[in-house]
């Protein structure tokens, strides 16, 4: 019997401007030339349910939302990027690289917000079940210098953006603290080096851990 493909779930993590997007494109490509299926994706969003709930929840005025509700329309996103998209790539056997997970949710709207750590907890029991990154890449830089970087973006998703330095402040340590908890899975990244710098060292970890 032929062995069954088995997918793996990779997700990049990190404050405002750190540089996700650019590097799971690159990441994307360089699993591609080795012959490997490989679905690119994002959150809030990654299925068209979850693209219609990111709209409510990046534009408009940074208090639109308290850190509850975020919490709860972040995860109804996250079901169905999980059962549109994530569930049946994995069970295809593609790898899968995701611009943000449920490690978003732990420090944006639990460390940045303030939304108690049991409320977001029993959100993840429930809707991700047994469902982790094999490899989370937290992609770590100043907050100043991130949001210095994400205001030369175009577009108008500047709702988070709009919290103000203490929030990016609290939110790099939530994202800094999983990845001391969860060392197994995370590996913290130097994003303020240039983007090629960037991209080896998380070619380095992926090679190391996953051996794509």
């Amino acid at each position: 019997m032929a062995a069954v493909a088995k997918g793996r779930f990779i997700t990049l993590e990190g404050g405002e401007g750190a540089g996700k997007s650019t590097q799971a494109r690159r990441l994307a490509a360089r699993l591609s030339a080795r012959g490997l299926s490989v679905v690119t994706t994002r959150e809030p969003g990654g299925s068209p349910g979850a693209e219609s709930i990111r709209e409510l929840l990046v534009t408009g005025g940074a208090d639109r939302w308290s850190p509850t509700t975020e919490a709860l329309l972040m995860y109804a996103a996250r079901r169905d990027h999980i059962e549109r998209t994530i569930a049946p790539a994995l069970t295809a056997g593609d790898w899968i690289i995701s611009d943000r997970f449920a490690d978003s949710t732990r420090a944006y709207q639990g460390a940045g917000g303030g939304a108690p750590a049991s409320f977001i907890q029993a959100l993840e029991r429930y809707v991700l079940a047994e469902l982790k990154p094999d490899l989370t890449l937290v992609l770590d830089l100043p907050p100043a210098q991130g949001l210095e970087r994400a205001a030369a973006r175009p577009g108008g998703e500047t709702r988070f953006e709009a919290k103000g330095l203490e929030f990016h402040e609290r939110l790099r340590e939530g994202f800094l603290a999983i990845a001391r908890v969860e060392a197994d899975r995370c590996a913290v990244i130097d994003a303020a080096q240039p983007p090629d710098a960037v991209e080896s060292a998380i070619w380095a970890e992926v090679s190391a851990r996953l051996s794509p």
